[in-house]
């Protein structure tokens, strides 16, 4: 019995197969050409080149699809602005400084990198959530809303970071909130007062705008006040950032009318250590040095001449090296008067031992002349010759007395009165001491470096008394 049924059973099956095989090959065929139809597709869509790789699914591309019909992304035109033809759109800006990477004071701008984040509104996007929990998205979906045109003003350049991404983060939240976050390095003007450098403190400011919305689209506003903008620890090598501060403004164009405008403002206080080992400590040394030349004999020539070079060039190698790293501005800074100022010294130090050695000269040569005169001539010819009197060659010898009578005491009256007139013309001589003293230190030109001795430095120490209480 059982024999018998499993040869039925094998008679049917020998009859149905040839009814089900052509339906199997049929259906083979189909997808084949199928498959065969998308090929073709893709030849003609990219050019004749076929990616093997598409024919796989893309899970992150499903992915996207997903959320983009969660936020029903085709269902609206995002080129146009939320709440577009109403009131204008609030835009909340909130930043966190990362780094201030580099001032420059030749081209006069700063180098920054901060995290900008941006929260608005936009109804469309809202989607219905069980939890109420927030999406996060990366750049892909960025690209196909919209998000707030907002640029830097007076930025000379600026990229987004894309290290291993693009550095931007869009969440979602299920009431159409959303958060826009964005990593920036932006390089943007500073203009800077160079008047009182290296003892300067510079005010700058980072300004953020929309670009293509005015007051009446698109609000800016700072999202928590005063704390909107928050700092990490920052460090620079030239600069102490002495306060980050927010503020609001407005600015005006002509063609398109106001724009809503913010402000970072931070305050730069110049380190002035570095600058006082590189310039200030080798001016003074230099000034310093410049006054031994008072300490050589002035016949040495050679030594006092060839120190006053030195220090002449030193100092102007100085002021060539300051000058090369600092802006070409048309005003007078601070460390330009310093350095001006004691190339002046070091340059008088120098002009004083060329009078110093013009007036030994003279001097010798008087000696010179005065030494060559015969002894055969007498007191007057020697006074003639050299302009002095020598009172050791002169015989003064006494009046005899004369008898007092009435006429002898208007004799008397009338020499005293003739002879006050030269008395009078004495005194004249004596009320202009400036020859006098010239000719006494050109006699005596060994004095000038005794009085340099001291004027020098006196005079160097109240200069720099003066310029420390104006600048420090």
């Amino acid at each position: 019995m059982k024999v018998l049924l499993l040869a039925l059973r094998l008679t049917c099956f020998a009859c149905l197969w040839p009814l089900t095989q052509p339906n199997s090959s049929h259906f083979h065929n189909k997808r084949r050409h199928k498959e065969l139809d998308i090929g073709e597709a893709n030849k003609q869509k990219y050019g004749g080149r076929v990616d093997l790789k598409m024919k796989k699914l893309d899970s992150t591309k499903s992915l996207l699809i997903k959320s983009e019909q969660l936020l029903r992304i085709e269902d609206h035109d995002f080129a146009m602005r939320p709440g577009f033809g109403g009131s204008a759109i609030p835009v909340g800006i909130d930043v966190q400084v990362e780094s201030v990477d580099s001032i420059s004071e030749v081209n006069m701008d700063f180098t920054m990198t901060l995290y900008l984040r941006h929260y608005w509104q936009d109804d469309r996007l809202a989607f219905p959530s069980s939890s109420n929990k927030s999406r996060t998205f990366d750049a892909r979906l960025v690209k196909k809303i919209w998000v707030p045109d907002v640029f830097f003003v007076h930025s000379k350049r600026s990229f987004i970071h894309d290290t291993t991404m693009e550095n931007i983060m869009l969440r979602v939240f299920p009431d159409g909130n959303i958060l826009y976050s964005v990593r920036i390095t932006v390089t943007a003007l500073c203009a800077m007062d160079f008047s009182s450098f290296p003892l300067d403190t510079q005010n700058c400011s980072l300004e953020l705008e929309s670009y293509a919305y005015n007051e009446n689209d698109l609000m800016l506003y700072w999202k928590n006040g005063n704390d909107s903008l928050r700092t990490d620890e920052i460090v620079l090598s030239q600069f102490f950032v002495e306060d980050f501060q927010p503020s609001f403004g407005l600015a005006f164009y002509s063609s398109t009318g106001w724009y809503n405008r913010l402000y970072i403002n931070f305050i730069l206080r110049r380190h002035i250590f570095f600058f006082m080992l590189q310039t200030y400590f080798p001016t003074m040394l230099m000034v310093m040095l410049s006054w031994v030349s008072f300490w050589i004999d002035r016949r040495a020539v050679p030594a006092r001449v060839s120190l006053g070079i030195t220090t002449v060039l030193t100092m102007s190698t100085i002021i060539t090296g300051v000058s090369s790293s600092m802006p070409q501005v048309s005003y007078v800074k601070a460390v330009d008067i310093y350095l001006w100022a004691s190339f002046l010294f070091v340059f008088l130090s120098v002009i004083e031992y060329a009078a110093v050695n013009y007036f030994t000269t003279v001097e010798e040569m008087k000696k010179l002349k005065r030494a060559k005169i015969p002894n055969s001539y007498n007191a007057t010819q020697a006074m003639a010759f050299d302009g002095c009197f020598h009172d050791n060659d002169i015989d003064l010898t006494p009046f005899p007395e004369v008898s007092s009578t009435p006429n002898t005491e208007r004799n008397t009256q009338s020499r005293n009165s003739t002879v006050s007139t030269p008395g009078e013309g004495t005194r004249l001589r004596r009320r202009n001491p400036i020859k006098h003293n010239l000719s006494f230190i050109m006699s005596n030109s060994y004095m000038i470096d005794s009085y340099s001795r001291v004027l020098f430095p006196l005079a160097y120490l109240l200069f720099n008394v003066i310029y420390w209480s104006l600048y420090a």
